[in-house]
């Protein structure tokens, strides 16, 4: 018999942590922390692209395998990551995801070639994966349903704090000590954060690891797909974060270039970056407004949006138009990871290999997207990527005005989840 004061219970009925309580300030930070070194380690390439380019002697599109080896590495992963996190936990598969990215981010500074360089970041898409499965899935099984979408916010900010710190600060560590100044600060970062987790997330209550099948491990991912909602949310993750990634791939190449020719001083311009962190926030009190998938479409719609500012020939127009991406982006990211999860329990999935089937079809947007914009930038500069972004944003209103449509009324079930009509 488990008493009602002990946290998230109700009697013998788990109803998750409470927002205010002192285990859901703790899971919260801890996220928080997680996220921002896990983004931050993933990203931190990301605008040192024109200097790894001449450092190692390789063209602006071959430069962006140093970050597109990352990601496509990570959609391996999330195939392992979540059937892992269903058989030793998702709190185990968090700590040691983190620990490990810190280890093989120290490794990759100290890598002698360029194959080699891209080896590691592969190996490090694979550990890094664990973290982001894992935290959305353990963030709908531990929180209590009305604390969820805040919780959830919360830690895309923290990705959203990773991202700022993995574009802001590589450009002067470089230039202090070299972009393996920055590999080292920030694994370092990492394996903090790793530690972290140990000392600050709860044990489980909302879960218990259970044995899975080679064939569940295979197909678990696909098969929380076959929902339509599901596969139309995993697609509107692939086009915008194709889209996102793909114009902060190209602009360092084309802040370099005639005619604004910044040099060095480009990375001022990823000061735009930190607008995003208020995103989560603010999206989720729209969605308390207007409903999540509306909220969604205006995400997105402002993403488009921002393309169009970005391209406008003047300094003033990037800087706005990036703080308007990364708003727009951060934002929808944030209802769509949380509407996949919630989706799944109601539908009888699980939220692992719902998160999974997300994550996995958002970083393969990354992945494609982010090298065909260098590509875009290297064979006909900054109309093709322009073209390009503006594409996915278009496919990616369509898909979410879709799950908009196709989830619109859920209700509730005789056992208090929420089914479809």
């Amino acid at each position: 018999m488990i008493d009602s004061p002990n946290p998230g219970w109700t009697g013998t009925v788990w109803t998750g942590h409470v927002a205010g309580s002192a285990t859901y300030r703790r899971i919260v930070v801890a996220l928080m922390a997680g996220g921002l070194a896990n983004f931050s380690l993933m990203y931190f390439v990301q605008p040192l692209l024109p200097l790894l380019a001449a450092h190692y002697g390789v063209s602006a599109a071959e430069s962006a395998h140093a970050l597109s080896a990352t990601t496509l590495a990570i959609i391996v992963g999330l195939v392992v990551a979540g059937p892992l996190a269903d058989r030793v936990g998702r709190v185990a598969v968090m700590r040691w995801s983190l620990l490990a990215s810190g280890v093989l981010g120290l490794v990759s500074a100290f890598t002698p070639n360029w194959a080699s360089l891209v080896t590691v970041r592969g190996l490090l898409g694979l550990s890094l994966a664990g973290l982001p499965v894992a935290a959305l899935a353990y963030l709908r099984e531990e929180v209590d349903t009305a604390s969820h979408p805040r919780a959830n916010a919360t830690y895309i900010a923290g990705t959203a704090v990773g991202g700022a710190v993995g574009r802001l600060l590589p450009g002067p560590l470089a230039l202090l000590g070299g972009w393996q100044l920055a590999a080292v600060a920030l694994s370092l970062v990492t394996l903090a954060a790793g530690a972290a987790l140990f000392v600050l997330l709860p044990p489980a209550g909302g879960f218990r690891p259970h044995a899975v099948g080679l064939r569940h491990v295979l197909l678990g991912a696909v098969g929380a797909a076959r929902d339509r909602v599901v596969l139309m949310l995993c697609l509107a993750g692939f086009t915008a974060m194709g889209a996102f990634v793909g114009i902060y791939n190209a602009i360092g190449f084309r802040l370099a270039a005639p005619p604004l020719l910044l040099g060095a001083s480009a990375a001022l311009v990823y000061l735009a970056y930190p607008v995003g962190i208020a995103a989560p926030g603010l999206i989720r009190r729209l969605s308390d407004q207007i409903g999540r998938g509306l909220a969604t479409v205006a995400a997105v719609g402002l993403l488009a949006l921002a393309v169009v500012v970005v391209s406008l020939p003047s300094l003033v127009a990037v800087v706005i138009g990036l703080g308007m991406l990364t708003f727009a982006f951060l934002g929808a990211h944030s209802l769509l990871s949380g509407w996949v999860v919630d989706r799944a329990r109601r539908a009888g999935i699980g939220t692992a290999q719902a998160s999974s089937a997300y994550l996995s079809t958002y970083y393969l947007g990354s992945t494609v997207a982010g090298a065909l914009a260098t590509w875009q930038w290297q064979a006909g500069g900054w109309a093709g990527v322009e073209t390009l972004s503006l594409a996915l944003t278009g496919a990616a209103l369509v898909v979410t005005a879709l799950a908009t449509a196709a989830d619109r009324n859920p209700k509730v079930a005789d056992d208090g989840d929420a089914v479809l009509d």
